[in-house]
This record gives C-alpha cells, structure tokens and sequence, in this order.
C-alpha cells in the first residue's frame, strides 16, 4: 500500500493512477454539481441521524424496557460502539471495493437493525440492535471520502465543509425528530419510520450516485493492519483525531445527560420541550462549510484553538443563573449551539488536513480519524449518565470540560513543533 510520511510535509509514495470517471478522479478540472453534493448531504445527514434518535428517548426507552438509569447510557453507548466498529472494519472495505454496492448493503444492514429496534421488547434485543443501528451508519463516512474525491484540490474543504453540514444537521435535527414523533406516538414509532428511509435511500443511492472504484485492491487484511501505521506513523492524523476526540466526548456527555436535566425536577419538560431545546442546539451545524472555508484560506491553527477553546466555555455557560429559571434555560440553548459549533468546526477542519494526505488511503484515513474519536463519544455518554445519575449537572458538565481540557493541552504543544500541511497530491 502507499505509506504515508512521519511528517505531514514529506513525499507521499504516487497513487497509481486513477480511471477517468467522476468518482474516481480527485482532481479533475470539472467542479463537482451543486445538486450532486446537495444529494450526498442529505444523505450523509439521514445516514448519520440514526446513530442519535435515541439520545433523547433515554428516559422512555429505559422505563419501558427495564434499564436502570446508571445503565440508561448505554442505550446511546452501544450505538457508538457499533458506530466504532464499522469504521475500523467495514469503512477501509471502501479503499477495497466499488463504493456504491457497499453504501447499499451498509445502508441495508442498519435498515433491519432500525426494524429490529423497533420491535425489540427486551433490554438485550434493543441494545444488541443498537450495536448494528452504528454499524449500519458507517456508510455515511464512504460518502464523505467519496465527496472528497469529487472535489477539485482547491475546492474540497469546501465541498467536504458542505457534505458534513448535511451530516451535522442530520445529527441534530434527530434528537428533535424523535422527541416530536414520541410526543404524538410512542418512541418506537421513529425507528420504523426511519427503516422506511433508509430503504428509499438505497434505491436513490443506486439512482444518483455514479461508480466508483477504488484505484489499488490492497488485501482486506493488509488494509486493516494499515491503518494501524497510519495512526502512529502520520503526526497530522494522529493529532487531529485526537482534537476531535476531546471535544466529541463531550459533545456525546453532553447531550445524553442533558435531555435528563430537562426532564427532571428543575425544568420539568415534555418530550416537546425537549425536541425544541434541540432544535434551537441544531444551529451549531452552520459550522460546517465556515470551518471548510477557512480550512481553503489557511487558516487552519487559529481556527483550530476558537474550535476547541469553544466546547468548555461552552459548558462553562450552561451554570449562569438558577437552575430551572427562564436565564438558566436561555444559556443552556447558548451553550448547546456554541459547543455544536465547536465540535463541527473543528471536525471539518480535521477532514480537510487529513483528506489531502492521499487520495489512495482516504477511506482508510477516514476510518481511524473517526473511529477514534467516536470511541471517546462512547466513553463520554457511558462516563456522562454514571457522573449525572450520581451528582446531577455540576458532575456531568465537570468531567466533560475534563475532555477539552486536556485537548487543549495538547493542542499546546503543537507550538513547540508545528505540523506542516502537506501539499494535495
């Protein structure tokens, strides 16, 4: 396979070359359609909202199945963990085989997961159905790798910062979607619905989306074991997952716990009240082509520290005024949109550094850069409901600026060695 430098601006080993078609050619002269990556967007963002339907559902779910609120957040938890697994060994299956077909059997696996959660009548059934629900959504992260290659050298922080909104809204815009549909019905309804989708979804998949084949037909094994060296030989990917890693497990903390402080005493809202709370934290996901854009301009560094710096002042805000009052509510909706900001921000910038390291290795690139860090989500919202079902807000919100914080330290030291972005190749 082709190795990446220890350093960011060393010689990559050249790519063989691609065939000509669209999905294959990075750096074509023909910029990308708009329609085309209006199309992966929402795809991304349908893919990518099934992953949180039921963060905010804890509370009913749990009742009705039997967990225990220490053990709520793993309802949310095995999600991510799921989620973690496809990404380290079905997303390099991109690098591998013709990514159409395996957007479509990906998008089917989470289908039957998503009907199964719907009809699960035990703890075990829905959490076992939950782990494929994040299996199952990983065909969101070939469709980014994907958008990439589509991209001209000079647009593709762009193009990525556009798909990633749809990813973003997607994620943000399901916690309401579930609180609203369980609201009016009862929370299984919204897995059933989404079973539907994601069955048009795969039709449109098979419709819009053109052929593309990965360029080498590494070994799956080798791919595997490649994307290990990636990690520890590359310092660009390895520190950028790792920024994203410190906020994502916060951003994971902070919204399984939060729906719990809104139901409980001090607020005491519906599940209506709640989907409006995040709603208005959905406004977070304009972050998502700024941070590209700014990524195109080279701006990289100072973007990077508001990214991050954001995520504990946010949590930080969320204490100003009494608890349950009007103020108290307000800052928590501030806080909810500066930590989404932050979070999505500092997430595109990351693809943007990592994606032009190689255009041969970017689905295995793709794959360690989020596995990592939505392996800290899953210790953020398992960490998050044990720290809120034993000291409330001020314990949940104190070891989730614990994350930030020590990402912050270690974006630090990056003075002391600056990265060098490496040319596109």
């Amino acid at each position: 396979m082709p190795s990446l430098p220890a350093k960011g601006g060393g010689r990559d080993a050249a790519p063989q070359p691609a065939p000509k078609t669209p999905a294959t050619n990075a750096t074509h002269a023909t910029p990308v359609s708009g329609w085309l990556i209006l199309f992966l967007a929402t795809a991304c963002g349908l893919i990518a909202a099934n992953l949180y339907y039921s963060q905010p559902l804890v509370g009913p779910i749990s009742a009705e199945l039997g967990l225990s609120p220490r053990a709520a957040g793993l309802i949310v938890t095995m999600t991510q963990v799921g989620y973690g697994i496809g990404l380290l060994l079905i997303v390099p299956l991109g690098d591998l085989f013709e990514n159409r077909k395996l957007v479509m059997t990906v998008i089917a696996l989470g289908a039957v997961a998503l009907l199964a959660s719907g009809f699960a009548a035990t703890p075990g059934l829905f959490l076992t159905a939950a782990l494929f629900i994040g299996i199952g959504s990983v065909a969101v992260q070939i469709l980014v790798p994907y958008a990439a290659h589509l991209a001209t050298d000079e647009t593709r922080g762009r193009v990525v910062g556009n798909v990633m909104s749809g990813l973003m809204f997607g994620i943000m815009l399901s916690r309401p979607v579930s609180s609203f549909l369980t609201e009016l019905t009862n929370w299984r309804v919204i897995f059933f619905v989404s079973t539907a989708v994601m069955i048009a979804l795969m039709v449109a998949v098979r419709l819009v989306l053109p052929i593309s084949r990965p360029t080498v037909r590494p070994h799956y094994f080798e791919l595997l074991g490649s994307m290990a060296r990636l990690m520890i030989s590359n310092r660009i990917l390895r520190r950028r997952a790792l920024y994203q890693a410190s906020l994502f497990a916060t951003f994971s903390l902070f919204w399984t716990t939060v729906p719990l402080l809104l139901a409980g005493p001090d607020f005491n809202m519906s599940q209506a009240g709640i989907a409006l709370f995040a709603l208005a934290g959905a406004a977070g996901a304009i972050a998502a082509p700024i941070g590209g854009r700014m990524a195109d301009r080279g701006w990289m560094r100072p973007a990077t520290a508001i990214a991050m710096a954001s995520v504990p002042v946010a949590l930080m805000l969320t204490h100003l005024g009494t608890m349950g009052s009007s103020f108290s509510l307000v800052v928590l909706v501030l806080g909810a949109i500066m930590l989404d900001f932050g979070l999505t921000c500092n997430m595109v910038l990351g693809q943007r550094a990592i994606f032009s390291l190689g255009a041969a290795y970017r689905n295995r690139i793709n794959g360690v850069y989020m596995a990592t860090f939505f392996a800290a989500g899953a210790i953020g919202s398992a960490v998050g409901g044990w720290a809120f079902a034993h000291g409330g807000w001020m314990w949940a919100t104190a070891v989730g600026m614990l994350f930030p914080g020590l990402g912050l330290l270690y974006y630090l030291s990056e003075y002391l060695r600056p990265l060098e972005m490496p040319k596109a190749p």
